[in-house]
C-alpha cells in the first residue's frame, strides 16, 4: 500500500510516506511555518520514495486535537491532496486522533502498553486521554476512550499502572501528574501509518470535504478578557 501521513498539530512537523514495506520520514518546524513549508516536503519526501501523487492509495492525517493552526493546516493539505490525487479521481482520506498517535509512539519508542496520552493545549490546560494496548508486541490494538479531556494539569488523575506520554510534562512539570511514570512521545507521522491499516480495516477513512479538525475547545480562540472571566467564575463559591 502506498500511504501519504503527516501532522502539524504540534511545535514539529511531521511527514512519512509508505511505498510498499519501505517508509521514509521527515521532520521540520511546525507551528505558522508549517504551512508554508508543508507541500513542498511532501513533493519531496515523495520524489525519494519514488511516488507520485498519482500513485497514493490514501492520505493519512493528524486531526487533532492539537494547534489550531497547525490543525487547519493539516485538514486543507489532506482535503487537496486527497481529492486531487490520481488525475483528479481522489482517495481517501484518513484522519487519525493525535492522542492516539501519541499512545503508538510510547508503545514504538518505550514499550508502553497502558498509556495517558498528554499533550500541552496551551492556556494553561492539557489534552488527554487513556489508551490501553491489547494484543502482543506484533499484532493488537488500542482501546480507545470514548472522548477527549481538557484539564488543567494538576487536575488530572492518571489511572494505576499508566504511563503519562507527550509533550505536556516538559510545558508543566511537577504540577503533571508528579507520581506517575513519564516518557516524551508525539504523533509523528510514522505512528500514524502504523495505526492506518488497522483504521481503514475499520472503515474509518473519510471522503477529501470530510477532512475535518477535532477540536476540543468549543471555541477556537479566547481573548484575554474571556480567560480572565472563566478562570473568576470557576474560583466563585
Amino acid at each position: 500500500m502506498n500511504l501519504l501521513a503527516f501532522d502539524t498539530s504540534t511545535d514539529t512537523l511531521t511527514i512519512a510516506v509508505q511505498r510498499g514495506s519501505q517508509v521514509l520520514e521527515h521532520d521540520g518546524p511546525g507551528g505558522a511555518q508549517a504551512s508554508t513549508t508543508l507541500i513542498a516536503a511532501i513533493r519531496t519526501l515523495l520524489q525519494q520514495a519514488g511516488l507520485s501523487f498519482d500513485r497514493l492509495d490514501a492520505v493519512v492525517f493528524g486531526r487533532g486535537p492539537g494547534s489550531f493552526t497547525g490543525l487547519r493546516t493539516a485538514c486543507s493539505v489532506a482535503q487537496g491532496l486527497a481529492y486531487g490525487a490520481r488525475g483528479g479521481q481522489g482517495v481517501p482520506a484518513l484522519p487519525v486522533d493525535t492522542l492516539l498517535a501519541v499512545a503508538e509512539q510510547a508503545r514504538a519508542e518505550h514499550g508502553c502498553t497502558r498509556v495517558l496520552a498528554a499533550l500541552d493545549a496551551r492556556m494553561d490546560e492539557v489534552y488527554w486521554a487513556p489508551y490501553e494496548w491489547r494484543g502482543d508486541a506484533s499484532a493488537g490494538h488500542w482501546s480507545c476512550p470514548p472522548d477527549f479531556g481538557l484539564s488543567a494539569p494538576q487536575a488530572i488523575a492518571v489511572p494505576e499502572g499508566f504511563t503519562v506520554a507527550g509533550n505536556a510534562r516538559a510545558a508543566y512539570g511537577e504540577r503533571l501528574a508528579p507520581q506517575a511514570p513519564h516518557v516524551p512521545a508525539r504523533p509523528t507521522a510514522a505512528a500514524l501509518l502504523r495505526l492506518a491499516p488497522a483504521l481503514l480495516a475499520e472503515g474509518a477513512a473519510v471522503a477529501a470535504n470530510a477532512a475535518l479538525p477535532r477540536y476540543v475547545r468549543d471555541k477556537v480562540a479566547q481573548t484575554t478578557a474571556e480567560r480572565d472571566a472563566a478562570r473568576r467564575a470557576a474560583a466563585r463559591p
